[in-house]
């Protein structure tokens, strides 16, 4: 069992911000040049997919637990068990 979600979106932000700090790393390093307005487009535009990633994710977990939910009928209909009884 998994201990936790994986979420794809948020490692594709991740991955987008952690391209900009290795940009400046190197720029600071002094191994290449990076403009300060060239990080942009990137954190920016991860952030973009990020979004879409999150967006597919989650319509792929609605749509699977929909099908899991409508498989497991097995139960007593709610209306013939506790105080909700039909009278």
């Amino acid at each position: 069992m998994l201990r936790h979600e994986i979420r794809p979106g948020r490692l594709v932000a991740g991955l987008a911000v952690l391209g900009a700090a290795v940009a400046y790393a190197g720029d600071a390093a002094g191994s290449w040049h990076t403009p300060w307005y060239a990080v942009f487009p990137v954190v920016f535009g991860g952030l973009f997919l990020a979004s879409f990633v999150a967006a597919a994710d989650y319509l792929i977990r609605r749509r699977r637990s929909a099908r899991r939910a409508s498989r497991e009928s097995t139960g007593a209909p709610a209306s013939t068990s506790g105080s909700q009884a039909i009278r």
